[in-house]
């Protein structure tokens, strides 16, 4: 079948007519106004030889006049690839032999640098892909656009927005002319521009009927011709939009933060490791007396923080609370909410407001005990806690009689999660409030950017003590240095796995370190024990450091030295000045270097139980892979634990599920931004707020490491394979500990998330180099090699 009618195409039919022309059919079949056609096929494309007799046959059957020649690849107009612009148009072509030119000239297109490229950066199967083209009888316009019938800008699905211009859509979509926008909210608009009222009417409920059809909101091209009558020319996905958050019944608006950042963490989790975070985070939360609903938007983990922005009590403090772990833009996006009449208090406040209240209460007692014990004697507090540690560590263990695939799930059913909780959390606590409170007592006195010298060098960060120790893992290298540079970092990782690679002292630094790994927090994600890839990467790094001085632990030696100085000489100014808040900021400040480096070690001590519950998990896998019920190693990271139950003690098969999620996966995996709060109808906060004054060359952040440096940018998306060579700056979305080795190299550190006291800042003030976060869209605006000054103490990045 080489040719068939454009009417006859449907969405089950992709692979044959491709995207676009299936789009087109089911048009057709809704009813709507649609340019009579027909596709060529992509079985023709498949044997290479254009099907002239037929063409020529069908072309004389729309009348042989003027006539749209447009690409219909079967990656085109997906869900998650809309291969906008990517191929080729031929519009107002006449004749059968200029006709036939044309759809040889859309199937080249699909080979062209632009399609590949794209097609690469999708992961799509480049020998897979086939080229079918649509012919359509040439609509000649007086006003074409597009309509997307939710709000591409900010998000909102209760809101439509239509680009049009007098004649030709091509010149909307190709941004070859000024347009005029309007936002379809359900007002009624005089006329304005090149569309009635009467016209955005038309579209507006166009809109709804498409989207009721395809089931999601729609990117649609249309045009009026000289008759005023609308012609529907393409219709596919939105491909940008965010996902929605879950419906609820309740009517009024809801907001939601993301978690995610907090541990450095953009990327989708896995649907097993959802629902392992959900847990964590919420008995987290409720053991400082805050009670969140933990929701899952596009993999991501986000609060619901309605009821708290609603509640007269907690409101007042939510924006304080966020300064620590949050950061800036979160600050910022909930004083917008706030603001909302929509979200003004209620009258006695919600039940859950009241009932978090009730736990902040019955958890001042313990909070009281805990800060106070660990403020009077840090040393004893900081023993405890490694005490508790470790007893995690040991506990986390699976007993030695776990035979079946059932014994392990009871197992994990089973575990106890109350691991010396107040032990851990209490001296990170107070190590936190002791860094973060010396800010308002010296105000006045000193500057951020001096107390974060204070806070550099910190002792006691489990972190850092895993990056120092891969730096001598490095340096002690010697004869197999050469073999570690010039060996591809999965090369050594398959080698090492196999028993193949020199003993250079990798296996004492996994038994340490080996259940970390970058976006540790997911179970879903391997664990450095299992593909160590990430840590030959980082040693290769370290090894180019031919400057002694510029090696880790001098610079860690150098910035706890000046950090000891800075104290010194604040402490003094402070006292004289004002005696008391110089006393009592002092004394927080010291604590703060006693204490504040343990932030680390309450995350690193729970990777044990889910380094073990990982392994568990994965021999359950197995089980079930022997089976038949599921087919790669990893497949039950994209279950939950009950789906996983119905496999082992019920049989079921869910490899569908399991490949309709992973699809998911990956597409989210290639999302490079992530909304800091959604609203419920789709709202991305960030984008209805004012824009920042632009200023030419400087990006604008906050800074969170003092120091100033000029070099040449290292835009990094994964870390697993990252080179950065010494003096580059990192520019990244956000970092969490895996990425950490890579400090040791990166002159600077340029983020798009954080916030003053999340691991990335940290980490950069412990190595003494500038950290610049909250840079919106860093890692598009800046490009490798570019020369970058990152000024930590202004809070700048300057592009030159």
């Amino acid at each position: 079948m080489h040719v068939i009618a454009l009417s006859e195409a449907t969405a089950d039919m992709i692979d044959l007519v491709g995207g676009k022309a299936a789009g087109l059919g089911e048009l057709i079949r809704l009813g709507e106004r649609v340019p009579d056609g027909f596709c060529v096929t992509t079985e023709a494309h498949r044997h290479g030889v254009i099907p002239q007799a037929e063409i020529v046959a069908a072309y004389e059957r729309l009348g042989a006049g003027a006539v749209a020649v447009r690409s219909s690849a079967t990656a085109e107009d997906l869900p998650d690839a809309s291969f906008a612009g990517q191929q080729d148009t031929v519009l107002n072509v006449v004749g059968a032999t200029a006709l036939i030119a044309a759809i040889g000239k859309c199937w080249d297109s699909l080979h062209t640098v632009r399609a590949t490229a794209y097609r690469d950066a999708r992961d799509i199967d480049q020998e897979a892909v086939r080229m079918a083209v649509v012919v359509q009888r040439m609509i000649t316009p007086a006003v074409a656009g597009v309509l997307f019938t939710a709000n591409p800008l900010t998000g909102r699905r209760d809101e439509m927005a239509v680009d049009a211009a007098p004649g030709l859509g091509t010149t909307v979509v190709d941004g070859a002319t000024t347009v005029d926008h309007y936002v379809l909210d359900g007002v009624t608009r005089d006329d304005a521009g090149c569309l009635t009222s009467a016209h955005l009417e038309e579209l507006r409920t166009t809109g709804e009927r498409v989207q009721g059809h395809f089931g999601c909101p729609q990117d649609v091209e249309w045009a009026i011709d000289g008759g005023g009558l609308l012609w529907l020319l393409q219709s596919r996905p939105i491909t940008s939009l965010f996902p929605l958050p879950p419906e609820t019944a309740k009517p009024l608006p809801r907001v939601y933060l993301e978690f995610g950042h907090v541990q450095g963490m953009l990327q989708p989790v896995t649907p097993m490791g959802m629902s392992t975070l959900r847990s964590q985070v919420a008995a987290m939360l409720a053991s400082l007396g805050i009670r969140v609903e933990i929701v899952d938007i596009g993999g991501r983990l986000y609060g619901d923080l309605t009821d708290l922005a609603r509640s007269r009590s907690s409101r007042q403090r939510l924006v304080k609370l966020m300064a620590v772990d949050f950061g800036p833009r979160a600050q910022t996006v909930m004083e917008h909410v706030l603001a909302d009449p929509r979200f003004a208090p209620t009258t006695g406040g919600s039940q859950r407001g009241a009932a978090a209240g009730a736990a902040s209460l019955r958890t001042a007692g313990r909070a009281v005990v805990g800060i106070l014990r660990a403020l009077a004697r840090p040393d004893a507090a900081r023993v405890r806690m490694f005490q508790a540690i470790e007893q995690m560590r040991v506990r986390s263990a699976a007993p030695d009689d776990l035979r079946t695939a059932a014994d392990r799930l009871r197992f994990l059913r089973a575990r106890d999660t109350d691991d010396s909780a107040d032990d851990i959390m209490w001296p990170i606590v107070t190590g936190m409030l002791a860094a973060a409170l010396p800010a308002s007592l010296l105000k006045g006195v000193a500057s951020p950017d001096e107390i974060h010298s204070v806070l550099g060098g910190m002792p006691h960060n489990v972190t850092i003590e895993m990056d120092l120790a891969l730096w001598q893992l490095a340096r002690n290298a010697g004869e197999h240095r050469q073999l570690l540079l010039d060996t591809p970092p999965d090369e050594l990782a398959a080698r090492y796995l196999r028993g193949a690679l020199p003993d250079i002292g990798i296996a004492a630094f996994l038994d340490a370190y080996g259940h970390r790994g970058v976006a540790e927090v997911d179970l879903g994600v391997p664990r450095w024990a299992e593909d160590p890839a990430p840590v030959f990467a980082a040693i290769a790094n370290y090894l180019r450091v031919t400057d002694p001085r510029q090696g880790p632990d001098q610079r860690f030696q150098r910035a706890a030295a000046a950090a000891e100085t800075a104290l010194e000489e604040l402490v003094a100014r402070a006292r004289r000045r004002r005696p008391v808040r110089g006393r009592v900021a002092g004394f927080l400040l010291r604590r703060a270097r006693s204490l504040a480096g343990l932030r680390e070690a309450g995350k690193f001590a729970g990777l044990y139980p889910l380094r073990e519950t990982r392994r568990q998990l994965l021999l359950i896998c197995a089980e079930l892979n022997a089976a038949g019920l599921l087919d790669q190693p990893d497949d039950i990271m994209f279950l939950t634990l009950d789906e996983a139950e119905t496999a082992v003690h019920e049989g079921t098969d869910h490899r569908a599920t399991v490949a309709s999620r992973r699809a998911v996966h990956r597409r989210e995996l290639r999302r490079r931004s992530v909304p800091v709060a959604l609203l419920s109808d789709g709202t991305d906060v960030e984008t209805v707020l004012p824009a920042a004054p632009a200023r030419d060359g400087t990006l604008a952040g906050v800074g969170a490491s003092a120091g100033r440096v000029t070099g040449p940018a290292r835009v990094v998306h994964d870390p697993a394979t990252a080179h950065v060579e010494p003096g580059e700056v990192l520019v990244a979305a956000t970092t969490d500990p895996g990425w950490t080795p890579l400090f040791l190299t990166a002159a600077a550190l340029v983020t798009e998330t954080g916030a003053i006291m999340a691991h990335g800042p940290t980490v950069a003030r412990e190595y003494g180099i500038p950290a610049v976060i909250c840079v919106p869209d860093a890692t598009r605006t800046i490009s490798t090699g570019q020369v970058v000054t990152v000024d930590g103490g202004a809070g700048t990045v300057t592009v030159h």
